[in-house]
């Protein structure tokens, strides 16, 4: 393969040649050499989160992208772009016109790895089970529009909701909707700990130290049926305390691939092609960095304090500084790529000016400078994040409107701490659990609100969400979405930064790296293969 940054297009299908050239992602390994991929994500298990893999619980990029090797959905996210298609079922769809009932078939002959039958009760088992539970990562909420669920027979299900949802299929591809064993996940309390167990593509083997989750082992599942085909034997996920020691294990070639999250300093290096044996490969991403406000705190209650901020944030001098060409500023929580954005921030805030800042305060008669601490997480976001917010306290201070400090928190403190409410200031990023503008919004606004903010606008909740959901055609729900859009750039709940491009950088005889990630950031093991560099 030619030594160079690969940058893949949104359109899957122009992917082929690139594919071509490096041997195909149909090349799999075909022996039991496990290929092995490095990610700083951290898997604790402690006091606040005793049940880290849970799919009723887990509710961020890293524990999914374990759940999505192990647990099965009904629906799943296409190789390349598009609609979910049938996973653990056979077929789905709606069966009536108002897009209120949904009916499946499961596959026949479908087994958990223990051996026992998945039935269609132990779909509705499942997802009435992460309904009741309520876990307060927030994650049930994407369940939210579903009124009952009834089985018929052993293969059919059908579910009943309480308003027109378009996008419910996408929701069934989420881990929240995976399929478990009764015997496994007891229905009134989570399964404690890093025991993992489904109908998926891989068998799951964690390696625990100290109760974190250092090592996780995927081996093929030999009785594995859906949509989906695995390439290799075995993959080992390997944790890393840096990016700079992932970056280490694969130069020596301890690791073959590495992924999240790579410094935009590994990033450039590896552009610049001077290592002939690692292939960096750039695609399309949805993820995005924003900060929320906990807007029942004094520091921050006043809607003048946020407007303030998003006036005086100069989004494009902070992605130059810190992530250069690896990200774009973000006007909106909904990326410009996905239909149904609108740059609603930049229509009303356009230019950075501390002079309109001023003003908002001074006719809020809000007392400057404002006293604020930007709470940020050290280790989930990847070295860059510290800068980050370096440069934004920069900025806020600058104006002399503000006085900040910059407090970093590892994520599983940052986390629980954040839930509670105890930060007033925060940065979060978001992988999308679907490429849908309704996945940027309703998370952070909708009741159950996954940040647990206090932050509630009825017209949100209780009409425009709704509005929006019952357009099968998404450019038709613009309308909506757009209106949702300008309502949180005028109360600034929260306050949209940049946008990210998604990166894997492999040795190169590993094969199948262009599907490896999706637009969501879902990784996808069973893509790999081991071929031949060149």
């Amino acid at each position: 393969m030619n030594r160079k940054t690969l940058v893949l297009p949104a359109v899957i299908g122009l992917l082929a040649p690139v594919l071509a050239a490096c041997g195909g992602s149909d090349s799999g390994s075909g022996d039991s050499d496990a290929i092995v991929v490095g990610t700083t994500d951290r898997f604790t298990a402690s006091k606040d989160a005793p049940a880290p893999l849970d799919p009723a619980y887990a509710y961020d990029v890293g524990t999914w992208n374990i759940l999505r090797q192990t647990v099965q959905t009904l629906m799943t996210q296409p190789r390349g772009e598009g609609e979910p298609v049938p996973e653990a079922a056979e077929r789905c769809g709606f069966t009536d016109t108002g897009n209120e009932r949904y009916a499946c078939t499961l596959r026949d002959g479908l087994k958990f790895a223990s051996g026992d039958a998945v039935t269609a009760a132990d779909v509705k088992y499942s997802i009435d089970r992460a309904r009741a539970l309520k876990a307060d990562s927030g994650v049930f909420a994407l369940l939210s529009t579903i009124d009952t669920i009834e089985t018929q027979g052993e293969r059919e299900v059908i579910f009943h909701l309480k308003t027109a949802d378009a996008t419910f299929p996408y929701k069934l591809s989420t881990p929240v909707a995976g399929i478990l064993d009764p015997d496994d996940y007891p229905k009134g309390k989570l399964r404690d700990g890093f025991d993992l167990s489904g109908s998926g593509p891989y068998i799951f083997k964690p390696v625990v130290e100290n109760n974190e989750l250092v090592r996780a082992e995927f081996t093929k599942n030999p009785d594995y049926q859906g949509s989906v085909k695995v390439n290799n034997d075995k993959v080992d996920m390997v944790s890393f305390k840096d990016t700079d020691s992932m970056g280490e294990a694969l130069n020596k070639g301890d690791i073959d691939l590495m992924t999240r999250t790579m410094s935009p300093q590994q990033i450039r290096k590896l552009s610049a092609g001077t290592d002939s044996a690692i292939d960096l490969v750039e695609m399309p991403g949805l993820e995005i960095r924003y900060l929320g406000f906990n807007t029942d705190a004094p520091t921050v209650k006043a809607k003048a304090v946020r407007q303030a901020m998003a006036q005086v944030v100069n989004r494009s001098a902070l992605v130059s500084k810190v992530y250069g060409s690896q990200a774009e500023p973000l006007y909106s929580m909904v990326p410009a790529s996905v239909t149904g954005h609108s740059n609603s921030f930049f229509n009303k805030y356009g230019e950075p000016s501390v002079t309109k800042a001023r003003a908002l305060l001074t006719q809020a008669d809000v007392t400057t400078p404002v006293k604020l601490t930007l709470q940020y997480t050290t280790d989930h976001y990847g070295p860059a994040t510290k800068k980050e917010f370096e440069v934004l306290r920069d900025q806020l201070n600058s104006s002399g409107l503000f006085q900040v400090d910059i407090k970093g928190t590892p994520w599983d403190t940052f986390r629980p701490a954040e839930k509670k409410g105890e930060y007033d200031v925060y940065g979060m990023g978001w992988f999308p659990d679907f490429p849908d503008a309704d996945n940027f919004l309703a998370p952070f606004l909708d009741a159950d609100n996954t940040l647990g903010s206090p932050y509630a606008n009825s017209r949100i909740r209780n009409d425009l969400i709704p509005e929006s959901r019952r357009e099968a055609d998404r450019l038709t729900a613009s309308s909506s979405l757009t209106d949702i859009q300008d309502i949180v750039a005028g109360d600034v709940p929260v306050l949209p930064l940049w946008q990210g491009k998604q990166y894997i950088a492999a040795r190169d005889d590993i094969t199948g790296t262009a599907y490896a990630l999706n637009s969501s950031s879902t990784l996808q093991l069973w893509e790999l293969g081991r071929g031949v560099s060149g």
